[in-house]
């Protein structure tokens, strides 16, 4: 749903699914137009096949001026306007007030929707009143007060300084959550540590006893669990998960994550495995040298999933999966000083670099979503 930059995804309320509109092609299949074309009063909507060059779509696109919305997406959008205000196609053209002209999220969308039908609409309907009044009064008044009237309603036009929005997409239910961003900072806390204990003990700045190796595993399975659950959490059908591993979209970060998830839990597996049963410890560090590379992975895969969201600057940041390594190694490194040195200033110091984390992950999934999609 991130990745569309015309925010033309939601959620759909009666079975929790993401959904959007499919061109009515049911009606297609059979030759009939789409509903909105059907019943637009003013014939405004046009459909066909922009491929035929005798379809009067094609031939409206030919010969009219036309735009279209986010070109530079790279989505190649075959809805083209013509003669289309700035207010249409610009959100930012439009105040953003959280209602609408005929519409009120404030009780509930996407994830929410369930709520809103148990509330009334506080739509502006004040305003709609007197608009429809004066409207219907001038149809009947004498000239001299049809203009009048119509003098009134262009000053109140003239009152507002931005077009009122009818009708604007769900945020709330449908934004990423906190659980996107703890998922970040779990994911952080279980491969950064593991990562860093690693490398210093191939540097040899640590001596990686049983111990050690219990409490770094520990750690990597408990927070990857974590990391699991916040993901399957976040989603309104939690059984649809099951689809990234059956039907894998390999062009998907999403995929391509769950599996790499997978691959550093059975490092973690196999490492505790070894512990348990006694066998070889030289084992451990072959087992290291294959999870390195996971457990980086593991940490920055996440910049790569974000990229693939058009719609928002993450896929403008090509510095983006070095931030989140650099993170990666900062988280790893704190968790790892209090292993290791379990001191009162490391302790203080290591708190407020996780914390500080914490919140940065925050921005980094939540402020890029609040910015108007133009």
């Amino acid at each position: 749903m991130q990745a569309c930059p015309y925010d033309a995804l939601y959620i759909d309320p009666n079975n929790g699914t993401a959904a959007k509109c499919n061109y009515c092609a049911h009606r297609i299949e059979h030759s009939y137009e789409p509903a909105c074309v059907i019943v637009c009063p003013t014939e405004s909507i046009t459909s066909g096949d922009l491929d035929d060059p005798n379809s009067k779509i094609a031939q409206l696109v030919a010969t009219q001026e036309t735009t279209v919305r986010k070109p530079e997406s790279g989505a190649n959008p075959n809805l083209y306007y013509i003669k289309a205000s700035e207010e249409m196609l610009d959100p930012a053209a439009t105040e953003r007030t959280g209602s609408g002209v005929w519409t009120e999220q404030a009780f509930g969308v996407g994830h929410f929707a369930k709520y809103a039908d148990a509330r009334l609409s506080e739509a502006d309907t004040p305003s709609m009143i007197v608009q429809l009044a004066l409207e219907k009064k001038a149809k009947a008044a004498a000239p001299r007060d049809q203009a009048i009237i119509r003098d009134v309603m262009s000053q109140l036009s003239d009152m507002s300084p931005k077009a009122k929005r009818v009708y604007d997409a769900p945020s709330k239910g449908v934004l990423w959550g906190w659980e996107v961003s703890a998922y970040i900072w779990t994911k952080g806390i279980a491969s950064g540590t593991y990562l860093m204990a690693m490398l210093a003990m191939f540097a040899g700045i640590i001596e990686m006893t049983d111990t050690l190796w219990w409490t770094i595993i520990v750690i990597g399975l408990g927070f990857l669990g974590i990391t699991g659950l916040l993901l399957v959490k976040d989603l309104d059908r939690p059984d649809r998960f099951l689809y990234v591993l059956l039907r894998p979209n390999w062009s998907s970060w999403l995929v391509k994550g769950a599996y790499i998830l997978g691959g550093f839990g059975a490092i973690l597996s196999a490492s505790a495995a070894i512990l348990l049963f006694d066998l070889d410890r030289s084992l451990l560090t072959y087992l290291a040298i294959a999870g390195i590379p996971l457990s980086t992975l593991t940490g920055v895969y996440t910049a790569w999933l974000f990229q693939q969201a058009k719609a928002h600057s993450w896929a403008q940041d090509s510095l983006l999966p070095l931030k989140f390594l650099i993170e990666t190694v900062i988280i790893g490194s704190a968790v790892l000083a209090i292993i290791v040195l379990p001191q009162p200033v490391v302790l203080i110091g290591s708190a407020i670099v996780l914390g500080a984390a914490f919140v940065h992950g925050k921005d980094v999934v939540q402020k890029p979503q609040l910015v108007t999609l133009s």
